[in-house]
């Protein structure tokens, strides 16, 4: 599902579609919008995708063109893989067959807001409850409505969790370790200094910050010395200033994210788990 999808009820059944199946776009019936749609995991699949890429490409530039020109014989071989419109609506769409819209628009699944505008380019009045937009016309009415939706569920339920989150990073970057480079861990001999040992620290030059408390780790036994390794990379820099919540927050929207770094699955998924606890 695209992120600029909307889902209005439970969808679970689609789990018992095959592959591919999605709903026809409404800019062109005989392709498939990849909006939404159900697929089977395989890396067989993806290897095929990946070099029908390479010697084809894509006919729009993007990944619709490309899965429509691989699973070509959509429109065609199965009726059962052509999922109904309610589950991909464009909510832009002025639709010309207002009759079908007027009796089967309370039915919507998934509403898809395509186009360059999206719910998050709009202004929300949280007073009133709707967007604010002059290009909005009459006409556009029910799109209108999917905006309002958006902004309200996004307004009493993700703003909310959003900030939790960004409570508990702010927690754990209080919590952060000066970290320092060592060589080696020194075994200390048996000494009355209630059995404490220390990690040798090596001189810093004058671009470190200087460390003016001793580094403790717990007495280690003969058993742990075996087990144990030598830290010779880490260094110690000065504290990064860290981004507000409203600048993570313009980062998400400008599609600006760090997949790679704090902004990994696993990094968020980590999060996720200490929040739901």
């Amino acid at each position: 599902m695209d992120a600029d999808t909307l889902v209005l009820c439970n969808i679970d059944e689609l789990f018992d579609r095959e592959e591919l199946s999605a709903a026809p776009d409404s800019g062109w019936p005989d392709c498939f919008n990849s909006g939404v749609f159900v697929f089977q995991p395989s890396l067989e699949t993806h290897n095929l995708l990946m070099q029908h890429a390479v010697e084809c490409g894509s006919f729009d530039g993007a990944d619709q063109g490309l899965l429509n020109s691989f699973f070509s014989n959509w429109a065609t071989s199965d009726i059962h893989k052509h999922l109904p419109f309610l589950y991909n609506l464009s909510s832009s769409t002025i639709y010309t067959y207002r009759p079908a819209f007027t009796k089967f628009g309370s039915d919507v699944k998934v509403v898809h807001f395509l186009g360059p505008s999206k719910p998050w380019h709009y202004k929300y009045n949280r007073q009133t409850g709707s967007v604010i937009s002059e290009s909005l016309t009459s006409d556009s009415q029910h799109h209108v409505s999917f905006l309002d939706l958006w902004w309200k569920i996004y307004d009493e339920s993700i703003v909310p969790f959003f900030d939790k989150v960004q409570h508990v990073a702010e927690h754990e970057s209080q919590e952060q370790t000066i970290s320092c480079r060592a060589t080696k861990f020194w075994k200390s001999s048996n000494s009355s200094q209630e059995h404490k040992q220390y990690l040798p620290v090596q001189e810093f030059s004058e671009q470190t910050l200087e460390i003016t408390l001793p580094i403790l780790i717990p007495e280690v036994t003969e058993k742990d010395v075996e087990l144990a390794f030598s830290v010779t990379e880490l260094s110690i820099q000065q504290k990064v200033k860290e981004p507000s919540a409203e600048e993570e927050r313009r980062k998400w929207e400008e599609g600006r994210v760090d997949y790679m770094g704090k902004d990994a699955f696993a990094r968020i998924q980590e999060k996720l788990d200490r929040f739901l606890q």
